[in-house]
């Protein structure tokens, strides 16, 4: 892979983990979790490289909210590489508030998100990453079978647009047989530093290729 590469990192609170803000500079303020842990892995393995890597997740965020900020957050940054992880706020945020995004409707805009990509870089490479939880803390029984529907979408888009997909939930659903849930997602949502680490090494091997 060319030198210089620019890896877009997108998303909701998971990918914000507390990550400066107005911080122009790459490869600074990545917050606490896994893309900073990620970018300390390929900056120290691939100096050669020279990686810039940017972390533009925000707390909260539901696919609308990607979506009404993308052109700035991340088309108007010119990526080679833009990794997206959205949706469990699009179904945590209708328990209690009844201001989640549903399922036909979250397909509907991360496909045109995706679509507005490939037309306006239509070099960028996509990484998909599959969103995740474990049944415990705030997650509910409800949510299961919603945020199944939500992988599903990710997976068909990811064939469809021909990316990368990280497999997350697989991931957690793994160490859960190791560990308790609430070791590796301390609501059930979050994850803890042993979650974010499970995270970093699936990203890492699920773009080796890509990467390389």
């Amino acid at each position: 892979m060319k030198t210089g590469v620019k890896i877009l990192f997108q998303g909701d609170s998971v990918t914000d983990c507390g990550r400066g803000r107005d911080i122009p500079v790459a490869n600074s303020a990545l917050g606490g979790g896994y893309v900073q842990m990620i970018a300390g892995r390929l900056l120290c393995d691939h100096p050669e490289r020279n990686y810039e890597i940017y972390n533009r997740g925000i707390s909260g965020h539901r696919v609308v909210d990607l979506y009404a900020r993308w052109k700035i957050d991340a088309l108007n940054m010119s990526p080679d590489v833009i990794s997206i992880l959205i949706g469990v706020n699009d179904t945590w945020h209708e328990h209690p508030n009844r201001n989640g995004v549903e399922v036909p409707r979250y397909a509907k805009v991360y496909r045109e998100m995706l679509a507005w990509t490939k037309e306006s870089l239509p070099n960028a490479k996509l990484v998909l990453c599959e969103p995740f939880v474990l049944h415990v803390g705030a997650v509910g029984e409800a949510w299961l079978p919603e945020m199944a529907q939500r992988r599903d979408v990710v997976k068909s888009l990811a064939a469809e647009f021909k990316t990368v997909l990280v497999p997350f939930q697989d991931v957690f659903d793994a160490a859960a047989k190791k560990a308790a849930p609430e070791h590796w997602l301390g609501d059930g949502v979050h994850p803890t530093y042993a979650g974010h680490t499970l995270m970093a090494d699936a990203w890492i091997k699920a773009t080796s290729g890509l990467l390389d």
